[in-house]
């Protein structure tokens, strides 16, 4: 499975085009609708989400609800690009409209300045268009796609927030990937602990009182993963590696880990290694999952569990100083439009990656014309792993 985004900020669309898709798979719009709407919520998000309400139109590849095989088209309409109309005009225009809302001035921590230098812009506004988190409505609405495709095949997927800005989540032992869906989906800032929601809340207005934003860590968990996904005969085929690639290609994502994560890097190998074990009813499993699924760039069976860090939004409503690319003066950076969190959007987003290149491996591993097929060979592996 292979998809390609396309479109900017303030265009008149968002498109995804997805091929590889297995014939056969129950897909409405309403179910892909039901995520961009997740995306768009949360506390703490901006004046954009009061002026989409991103709804998807699917122009080919699914026919009576069914897909087809083919390839399959997504698209959003910006509701916003009517404000637009003359700025963002694909014809040639004269000159006095082409400055229009001309930026000059880069924002610290964006594409800005340093896209402009690349494509050679005079106008950091075509930077600015394609580097906007807006691309994220499409890696959604893929991943919501993936989700339905991983829903068939009996694996659940989740995500929730461990870390906002400086306060740590406090998280209960023994929580199924059920109970972190249904208690993160019930939260507002997409946490498990109830009792911290007030909190989380108090301090998102505090800093959007003082002008500044934070950043945090997600969750996402993955359940019910065939044994074996991923190789380890090449670097490039490491399962663990394409989902890190993933989640740090997602705006303002900075790093990521598995499992323990680098806390390894101060820990015993008796510490961290998942000793196996072995039962006639569910064949091998480990004891603990402190590798986070994986060992040796392959799937073990275990659930995934890999966490993202976010950095702030680097868009401040007390910005910080930055140079006009004009006339090299010093200038306050602009300001576009600003959360002072994205957090629980975020996590919509790095679930949704997370499930695309799960599905992409998953439909590379078995044959998969159509989801019956996919299914009888996903269900032959698994009996042959319980049975090794």
């Amino acid at each position: 499975m292979r998809y390609l985004t396309a479109g900017e900020s303030h265009g008149p669309r968002l498109t995804a085009i997805i091929e590889g898709v297995p014939a056969g798979l129950p897909l409405t719009a309403d179910y892909i609708n039901a995520e961009l709407k997740r995306r768009q919520g949360g506390y703490g998000r901006g004046a954009r989400m009061k002026i989409e309400s991103d709804q998807v139109e699917i122009t080919s590849g699914v026919r009576h609800g069914l897909t087809m095989g083919g390839p399959i088209t997504l698209n959003v309409t910006n509701l916003d690009h009517q404000k637009w109309l003359e700025i963002m005009n694909v014809a040639d225009v004269e000159e006095k409209k082409k400055n229009l809302r001309k930026i000059t001035k880069p924002r610290p921590g964006h594409a800005d300045l340093v896209g402009g230098i690349k494509y050679r812009f005079s106008d950091l506004r075509n930077s600015l268009e394609r580097s906007s988190a807006r691309e994220t409505t499409m890696r959604v609405a893929v991943g919501a796609v993936a989700k339905r495709l991983l829903e068939e095949l009996g694996l659940e997927v989740a995500s929730h927030i461990v870390r906002f800005g400086g306060i740590d989540i406090e998280i209960k032992d023994g929580l199924s990937i059920a109970q972190i869906k249904e208690a993160a989906r019930k939260s507002q800032v997409a946490i498990v602990n109830p009792d911290q929601e007030e909190e989380i809340k108090a301090y998102i207005d505090q800093i959007k009182k003082d002008g500044d934003t934070i950043g945090g860590v997600i969750e996402t968990i993955v359940g019910g993963v065939p044994v074996g996904l991923g190789s380890f005969v090449q670097w490039d085929r490491k399962l663990d590696a394409k989902l890190a690639q993933g989640v740090v290609s997602i705006n303002a994502f900075k790093g990521v880990e598995f499992g323990l994560g680098f806390k390894v890097g101060s820990l015993k190998g008796s510490q961290v290694m998942d000793e196996i074990l072995w039962s006639k009813e569910a064949g091998f499993t480990r004891r603990t999952n402190n590798l986070g699924g994986f060992e040796g760039g392959m799937t073990n069976g275990e659930p995934i569990i890999v966490r993202g860090v976010m950095k702030p939004i680097p868009t401040l409503y007390k910005p910080l100083m930055s140079v006009d690319i004009e006339s090299h003066e010093p200038y306050k950076a602009t300001v576009e439009r600003s959360d002072p969190t994205a957090l629980p959007a975020a996590g919509v987003v790095m679930e949704s990656v997370v499930a695309t290149v799960l599905a992409t491996e998953i439909l590379d591993k078995f044959s998969s014309d159509n989801l019956e097929e996919l299914k009888a060979a996903v269900e032959a592996h698994r009996a042959y792993t319980k049975d090794f």
